[in-house]
């Protein structure tokens, strides 16, 4: 599982268009999922500077776009948009695959009560065809690195 965060210069230029992938407005229902994010961005410092950028094993770049809500730590919402070429079509099947290994990335880093093996085991039983190629893929045993922040 290759996600790494990533600076903004790594993953973005001109002649990218951003294409909403994936949204959680509830980051905080537990605060470890919170947590974690915080500590991956260094959102405690940078706070709403700047979006997250990871890559995912695919090759594509992702931006995460932290969301604050009045009354509530922040962040308490996520929402991750594809970097893709302007002009090119978007592939779903590389980017559902990256947003199950983001998930698995996620979980790894949360640890405790969330585990990869569980997430895994979760996606086959709802037979999420990315978390079904998982099981074929040699990493699926690998521990995800959950190294934070760069600028």
């Amino acid at each position: 599982m290759n996600v790494s965060v990533c600076a903004r210069e790594a993953v973005t230029h001109n002649d990218v268009r951003r294409v909403h992938v994936l949204r959680e407005d509830r980051l905080a229902h537990y605060p470890e999922f919170r947590a974690f994010f915080v500590r991956m961005f260094a959102l405690d410092d940078l706070a709403m500077d700047s979006p997250g950028y990871l890559r995912g094993p695919s090759g594509n770049a992702y931006e995460l776009i932290f969301l604050g809500r009045s009354g509530e730590r922040f962040p308490s919402g996520l929402e991750i948009y594809a970097l893709v070429e302007a002009l090119e079509p978007m592939d779903e099947t590389a980017v559902d695959s990256d947003l199950w290994q983001i998930l698995r990335w996620m979980f790894a880093g949360v640890g405790g009560e969330w585990s990869v093996d569980t997430l895994d085991e979760t996606g086959r039983l709802y037979r999420i065809p990315a978390a079904i190629l998982v099981d074929n893929d040699e990493t699926r045993n690998s521990k995800p690195s959950t190294t934070g922040a760069t600028s």
